[in-house]
């Protein structure tokens, strides 16, 4: 017997994949708990229609991610900093402040998990950071540290 899973099961399948069964198994385990519905071709089309939205999901997605990099890359990044007289700053330019900087200057939402910076930076200078947009999406941007 096909049915469609609710939920990963192990040693069958994962949630939401067709697969054959044995009827017992299906009608006495699977059925009851509501781990699997029957593939009938009502259930065969919303499992279709699902299959279609999250992969135009996923389109959108990616065509999202590459209109930000064309509008991020090879950018300039302005980030104000107090430092000491001999120019090392108090404290450090982290991810977070760079996003910040990113989202209020370029206008684009960016997770300060996503960014990476070459090194640390604790003095005035132009440092390249690189942000994640999406799976093999990256976009470099300069950041400049200024007093």
């Amino acid at each position: 017997m096909k049915v469609i899973l609710n939920q990963d099961i192990r040693g069958t399948g994962k949630k939401g994949q067709l697969v054959e069964v044995s009827d017992g198994y299906a009608r006495n385990f699977l059925f009851p708990k509501k781990l699997a519905m029957e593939a009938n071709p009502q259930a065969m089309t919303e499992m279709k229609n699902r299959d279609a939205a999250a992969a135009h999901k996923l389109a959108e997605e990616k065509a999202a991610a590459a209109a930000a990099k064309e509008k991020i890359d090879g950018k300039t990044v302005n980030i104000l900093a107090k430092a000491g007289s001999t120019g090392r700053l108090f404290g450090a330019v982290t991810a977070k402040e760079v996003a910040e900087a990113v989202h209020k200057q370029l206008e684009i939402e960016t997770d300060r998990r996503k960014i990476t910076l070459d090194g640390d930076i604790k003095q005035y200078g132009q440092y390249q950071a690189e942000i994640r947009l999406y799976p093999k999406i990256t976009a470099k941007i300069t950041v400049n540290v200024c007093e």
